[in-house]
């Protein structure tokens, strides 16, 4: 069965067919939510969001586009949220905290400093970097998962990168 055809059997009540479009669509949820989630239980909260948000945002699905973009929407406002929800418990780590320990995986520590500076952006900061730079999201993308302008999610990549370059400036310092 097509996805529209699982949403509408969703929609007459088959709960089957609602668990066939999360089987179908958990892999792409899940590895949108560890973008943002610092750990397992951050990362199944989001997806869980997500889910809850499809399940009781069915009947508003159109099917004027693919129901993996129409979720993907969702994934995003979910990930959103959690980060604007969870803003006041960023870790305040210093960049340089974890580079105390002896480590021989150059990798692993930029990835760590990357993770830590991505860390003090603010929601929508970390956000449309995440899905531009990590995600490879072109503009046009990000405006329609967001609902921002293309020029509003041009403005605001460029200040968040302004906002990393000045973070990761300060922990050159």
């Amino acid at each position: 069965m097509s996805d529209e055809e699982l949403v509408a059997s969703s929609l007459a009540g088959n709960d089957a067919a609602f668990a066939e479009l999360v089987a179908r669509h958990k892999r792409k949820v899940f590895a949108m939510a560890a973008r943002f989630g610092r750990d397992d239980q951050q990362i199944d909260d989001i997806a869980q969001e997500t889910f809850i948000r499809v399940w009781r945002s069915l009947a508003k699905f159109r099917a004027d586009a693919p129901f993996e973009h129409w979720l993907s929407r969702i994934a995003v406002h979910a990930c959103y949220d959690f980060l604007r929800k969870h803003r006041h418990e960023r870790e305040h780590v210093a960049l340089d905290e974890n580079l105390d320990a002896p480590s021989h995986d150059t990798r692993n520590d930029a990835a760590e400093i990357l993770h830590a500076a991505l860390a003090q952006l603010s929601p929508k900061e970390r956000l449309v970097i995440t899905l531009l730079e990590l995600e490879e999201k072109s503009v046009r993308e990000i405006s329609m998962l967001t609902g921002w302008s293309e020029s509003n999610v041009k403005v605001r990549a460029f200040r968040a990168r302004a906002a990393l370059k000045r973070i990761l400036e300060q922990r050159h310092e």
